[in-house]
C-alpha cells in the first residue's frame, strides 16, 4: 500500500465515522415516526442497577405511533414505565402485565420548527468537520509531496479521490437530512 493510499483509507474512515455519528444522533431525535431507538438506551434504576430498556425486553413498533415493549421480568415494568416518563421523549406509557405501550403524540408545528431547526445545525456540524478533515488530508499530501515522499502525480490523483471521498460524505449527509426532514413531515 503506497502512502497516498494510506491517507485515502484514513480520511474514508474519519469521514464515516462522522456521518455516521451523525446518523446515530438523527436516530435520537424525536420525529413523528416512533423508532424503538428512541427508547432503548433509556437507562433504568432497578435491583440496584442502572439496566438500558434494551436490556430487559424486545422492543416492536404497532403502526401508527407505538413502541411495544415486552419485558422478560414483571418486576421491572413500573421503574420502566417511570423511566420512560422521566426521559420527556413526548411518549405516553401504559401496562397491560409485562407489556408497556408507549404512543407517541404527534408533533406540533412549533416543535415540529424547533426539530427541523436541530436537524439542520447537527447537519452544518458534520460539513464543517468534512471540509477540517478535507483540509487537513490536503495539508498531509502537500507535506509528503515537499518531503518527497509522494510524487506530484501521486499526490493530485490522491487529491481527486479525496475529493470524491468528500463528495460522497457531503451527499451522505443531505440524504440523512432529507430522510429526517421527511420523517418529521408525516
Amino acid at each position: 500500500m503506497t502512502l497516498s493510499e494510506q491517507y485515502i483509507k484514513e480520511f474514508e474512515a474519519e469521514l464515516s465515522a462522522a456521518t455516521g455519528k451523525l446518523r446515530q444522533d438523527f436516530a435520537e431525535i424525536r420525529g413523528n415516526r416512533p423508532s424503538p431507538d428512541m427508547v432503548q438506551n433509556i437507562v433504568v434504576s432497578i435491583y440496584d442497577q442502572q439496566l438500558t430498556i434494551r436490556e430487559l425486553g424486545a422492543l416492536s413498533i404497532l403502526p401508527p405511533r407505538t413502541i411495544q415493549i415486552t419485558l422478560w421480568d414483571k418486576d421491572a415494568v413500573t421503574a420502566v414505565v417511570k423511566a420512560i416518563e422521566a426521559a420527556h421523549l413526548g411518549l405516553t406509557a401504559s401496562n397491560d402485565g409485562t407489556i408497556i405501550r408507549a404512543t407517541l403524540s404527534p408533533l406540533g408545528d412549533e416543535r415540529r420548527e424547533e426539530q427541523a431547526k436541530l436537524i439542520k445545525k447537527m447537519a452544518e456540524t458534520v460539513r464543517i468537520q468534512i471540509r477540517g478533515k478535507r483540509d487537513d488530508a490536503m495539508k498531509r499530501l502537500r507535506d509528503g509531496e515537499n518531503n518527497k515522499e509522494l510524487t506530484k502525480d501521486d499526490a493530485f490523483r490522491a487529491k481527486e479521490k479525496m475529493q470524491k471521498v468528500v463528495d460522497k460524505a457531503n451527499g451522505d449527509v443531505e440524504d440523512l437530512v432529507e430522510g429526517k426532514m421527511t420523517e418529521l413531515g408525516e
